[in-house]
């Protein structure tokens, strides 16, 4: 053998034993748990020791990170400057609970304060009520607060429209002048941390459609996305609606007259001056396309006043087109104009929206606008692309639509609305995972969050300006070495290229048949995949007190171990439903069998080690390495990998909120990093174990001939 490799030996064995002799200033700073790495001659595992070593930085000369690849040490972002949590109050339920701002703190939360007495209340209120039902599932709450009428009024008001929220009287506008509350409908919504993150101050209610447009208004804001219509056409352009009305100058007008002609259509305001922005520039970028593919300008003015609107845009040098009056609001209406203006409809010759925005940011709109105008027009589309940061997937969907269409579908499109359902849009280590180019120049940052950088967008895999701008990135297809800078062994449980690409290829989603995808990405579609490695046999918890004897400990007094009592007291031990969740390996190699007594096998018989440690028949031989043949889990992110364990059981169906109170329950089970029972910390040297079988794993290897 030789001197190196004996000398390299006795390193690891000397820092691993004499480990004690080191005083760190905290022991968060020791590692909890061996990183997955299997030993093999040539390699000297530090598993236990502070001084293992970083992974290798990739071999690939072209991959560029997308990702930050110093995870942020200090997770949680500053408040920006000017941020402010709501005021602290509290009130009286209807049922005479009271309920302050406090103890909602770690929800979201949404604030709906309404006068009973209004017409226009009883509409908002069902649009709520609807919004309601998705409280659960994407973690956040409703409070009513009754305003500007009596107790009696604001309970009938509550029983009459299905509210299944929590009401305060605040007849006496005690709150309502506390927040500064402006009308008698408002909705504020508040973060996990009671910081108001938007608010709603007006509602169209006059549409047949009102409850459904404000029940998604509402929905928008809160960050939950409407699901994709996974059955239907992978694209689809819905066509414009016709309509008849009278200019300001009382000429009719009728939108079928420009029937094979690519048509912009704008809703605004006289007044705003981002209207007046977005007027202007489609006067100078429309008639700088060829005269035969020009798209005719329609503008329908929100206000009916003819005389003030006619002179405000010659005022403005705006009077290029005459606007069309809307006095009934027919057209709105038909258009779903809910929120901001201007409102922008793009309608290519055959008569389809094409795109569609609502507002104008002189920043970004007019270079995307110009890609749309030329793509409306049939004319060749200018590559007008950010030079100076990330572009976004609305720029990248201009030319690649069907692209866009299939990354739609996947959770990749919905992966910060993730983060915000959770409440950790504030964490950098988890939001430079779900945005695009997080701290990098014109990338997503907390100073910076651009909505348009959200999700794990286009460039996130193909690169800033994807190969336009980034010809080297990854000029050879390997998207693998993309993929895994962010799905890690720390992040992603049992992440394999191969068997995952199929989730997010673009050619294989268009491929599909509608029925396919419905399957695939629809309401009720899960990932089938086993979490837990399966090869193993299953051999019990019993075999693992040997060498880990304070995590056994800690194990056994808690409810996992006695899963199964709650079976035997319901009556159910012999459902094989309850007892997959209820024993270890249920119906596996080793597990407890299909048709098997608790009693025979009292062993098996709880949620035991290997429910979320995996199979040990690879792990407990005395000859077998010790080293990634089970599943360590103190290395690993609590919501994204350890989650997806606890959650197999722990679902919607058998343990609601559990998603949503993930760190609590973590928390209480864990083992490894406290003392058997209690929650005190070990020590640094507890959690490093010098065992016979490392030790024994060790001189084995120096023993082997090099």
């Amino acid at each position: 053998m030789s001197f190196w490799k004996t000398l390299l030996v006795l390193v690891a064995l000397i820092s691993a034993a004499c480990v004690e002799e080191i005083k760190p200033q905290s022991s968060s700073a020791w590692p909890t748990s061996a990183p997955e790495k299997i030993v093999s001659p040539g390699e000297v595992a530090l598993a236990h020791s502070p001084f293992w070593p970083a992974e290798p930085e990739s071999s690939s000369q072209n991959f560029q990170h997308i990702a930050s690849q110093d995870k942020p040490k200090s997770t949680k972002a500053d408040r920006a400057r000017g941020e402010r949590p709501l005021p602290a109050f509290s009130g009286r339920t209807l049922s005479g609970t009271k309920l302050s701002m406090s103890s909602m703190i770690g929800k979201r939360v949404l604030f709906f304060f309404f006068n009973p007495e209004l017409k226009e209340a009883g509409i908002v209120a069902d649009a709520l009520a609807q919004v309601s039902k998705l409280s659960k599932s994407h973690n956040f709450e409703i409070v009513g607060v009754g305003v500007g009428s009596d107790t009696a009024q604001v309970r009938s008001f509550s029983k009459k429209h299905g509210f299944d929220f929590p009401v305060i009287d605040d007849s006496n506008a005690r709150i309502t002048k506390l927040l500064r509350i402006p009308g008698p409908l408002f909705v504020i919504g508040a973060d996990s941390e009671g910081y108001m993150t938007f608010a709603l101050p007006g509602f169209d209610t006059s549409g047949p459609d009102a409850v459904t447009q404000i029940a998604n208004r509402v929905k928008e804001s809160l960050r939950i996305q409407t699901a994709a219509n996974v059955a239907g056409p992978l694209i689809d352009h819905p066509k414009a609606p016709t309509f008849t009305t009278n200019d300001i100058n009382g000429k009719p007008f009728d939108l079928a007259s420009l029937k094979g002609r690519p048509i912009v259509l704008i809703f605004f305001l006289h007044t705003c001056p981002h209207c007046h922005h977005a007027l202007a520039f489609f006067r100078d970028q429309i008639e700088k396309l060829p005269k035969d593919s020009q798209p005719a300008l329609v503008g329908v003015s929100l206000q009916n006043r003819p005389s003030a609107v006619r002179n405000a845009l010659a005022d403005l040098n705006l009077d290029f087109f005459v606007p069309l009056a809307d006095p009934s609001q027919e057209i709105l209406q038909s258009y779903g104009v809910a929120s901001g203006v201007p409102d922008i409809s793009l309608i290519d010759s055959e008569g389809r929206i094409i795109y569609r925005s609502s507002g104008w940011r002189d920043d970004r709109d007019p270079a995307l606008m110009r890609m749309y105008l030329a793509k409306i027009a049939g004319e060749r589309i200018p590559m007008l692309l950010s030079k100076k940061g990330f572009a976004g997937n609305d720029v990248c969907t201009v030319c690649h639509t069907e692209q866009a269409a299939t990354w739609e579908l996947t959770k990749h499109a919905q992966a910060y609305a993730t983060l915000v359902t959770h409440g950790e849009e504030r964490d950098g280590e988890c939001v430079s995972c779900h945005v695009v180019g997080f701290d990098q120049p014109g990338g997503f940052s907390f100073a910076h969050p651009e909505t348009y950088l959200e999700n794990v967008g286009c460039e996130s895999c193909h690169g800033r300006g994807g190969p336009h701008l980034s010809p080297n990135f990854l000029a050879d297809g390997g998207y693998e070495s993309a993929c895994v800078q962010c799905h890690d062994k720390k992040h992603s449980l049992g992440f394999d290229f191969a068997q995952f690409v199929p989730h997010v290829s673009h050619a294989v989603i268009a491929s599909m048949t509608p029925e396919e995808r419905a399957e695939k990405f629809g309401e009720n579609a899960r990932l089938s995949r086993p979490l837990l490695p399966t090869t193993a046999d299953y051999v019990g918890s019993q075999a693992c007190q040997t060498c880990h004897e304070s995590e056994f400990s800690t194990w056994s007094q808690s409810p996992h171990a006695h899963a199964v009592k709650t079976l035997l007291k319901e009556d159910h031990a012999s459902d094989a439903q309850c007892l997959t969740c209820h024993t270890t390996g249920y119906g596996r190699p080793g597990g407890f069998p299909e048709d098997g007594q608790v009693a025979a096998h009292a062993d098996l018989a709880s949620v035991g080690c290997e429910s979320c440690h995996g199979p040990g028949g690879d792990h407990v031989p005395q000859s077998a390495p010790k080293f990634g043949t089970i599943l360590s889990l103190g290395d690993k992110c609590d919501s994204c990998v350890i989650l997806q364990i606890c959650g197999t059981c722990h679902d919607e169906d058998n343990d609601p909120n559990f998603t949503f109170e993930v760190q609590e329950h973590i928390d209480r089970q864990r083992h490894g990093t406290t003392e058997a029972g209690t929650s005190k910390p070990l020590g640094p040297t507890a959690a490093l174990p010098m065992g016979e079988g490392r030790l024994a794993e060790a001189l084995h290897w120096i023993q082997t001939p090099s």
